[in-house]
Formats: structure tokens, C-alpha cells, sequence
């Protein structure tokens, strides 16, 4: 056996931060509105498969593009919880179509109204935590100016 380390046995430094409560709370809710996409399309496509809909084709393609939807906040929460840079875009381009898709729940004379308040209150909570100063840091984000500076 040679004396040299196993880079990927070693544990975390002390020295490194927890991750920031604010930060798993922005994961947390793109995790949330991922898994909610989940459901829809699922939903959509038993109703398309085992249901009766006017056009059972537009059905079952309109379940898997809400499928295939999910990916986008289920990736971006789990890149936030990992700490990775890139992860902040895709959540925040989640919350920004969250916004019109809670605007229109709410101009419905129905029980999506309730949806469209919840909708929005968690798209606006998770945009106020993600381009938070301690958000930024603790993905390593540097704004515009403070490239060089570390």
C-alpha cells in the first residue's frame, strides 16, 4: 500500500461552512415545485391513457412535456443543495415561469385560485432567497466587477 491519500476518502475540511439555511430553503421549494410537476404530469397522463379526453394524443404529449418540465427545478434543487454555481439559473428561470402560470391560477373563477396564491407566494419567496447576498456567496457567485477579486 502506498502512503499517498485517497483524494475522494478525505472528508470535508472543518473550516468549511454549513450550508446557508437560506440556500436549503431555495432548494427546498424547487424540490417542491419539481415534485408538483411530477404529479401533474402524471396526472395528466393516467387521465390521457385511462381516460376519456377529446384528443387522447395531445393528452399523453402534454404529460410527458410536463415530465420532462420537472427536470429543470429537480436539477436546480439538487445543484443548490450541492453547492454548485450553475444551479442558481435554472432555479431562478423556474420562479420566472412560475410567475404568469400563478397570474393566470389566479384570473380563474375556481378552486385554482387557492393554487395560483400558493404559486406565487412560493415563486416569490424562492426569487428573494436566491439572489440573497448569503445565497450568492455560498454558491461562489462573484457579481459583476468582482471578478478578480476573491
Amino acid at each position: 500500500m502506498s502512503s499517498e491519500k485517497n483524494p475522494s476518502s478525505e472528508t470535508a475540511p472543518e473550516t468549511a461552512e454549513p450550508r446557508p439555511r437560506r440556500l436549503t430553503c431555495a432548494a427546498a421549494l424547487a424540490g417542491l415545485e419539481g415534485l408538483a410537476l411530477v404529479v401533474g404530469g402524471v396526472w395528466m397522463l393516467v387521465l390521457g391513457i385511462t381516460g376519456d379526453p377529446d384528443d387522447r394524443q395531445q393528452a399523453i404529449t402534454g404529460g410527458v412535456t410536463v415530465l420532462v418540465l420537472a427536470l429543470l427545478p429537480l436539477l436546480a434543487a439538487r445543484g443548490l443543495l450541492a453547492r454548485r454555481s450553475w444551479s442558481r439559473g435554472p432555479a431562478v428561470i423556474t420562479q420566472l415561469l412560475a410567475l404568469p402560470v400563478a397570474y393566470n391560477l389566479l384570473q380563474a373563477d375556481s378552486l385554482a385560485i387557492p393554487g395560483g396564491i400558493a404559486l406565487a407566494v412560493v415563486a416569490v419567496a424562492a426569487l428573494v432567497l436566491l439572489v440573497n447576498a448569503e445565497t450568492t456567496r455560498a454558491l461562489g457567485i462573484q457579481g459583476p466587477g468582482n471578478a478578480s477579486q476573491k
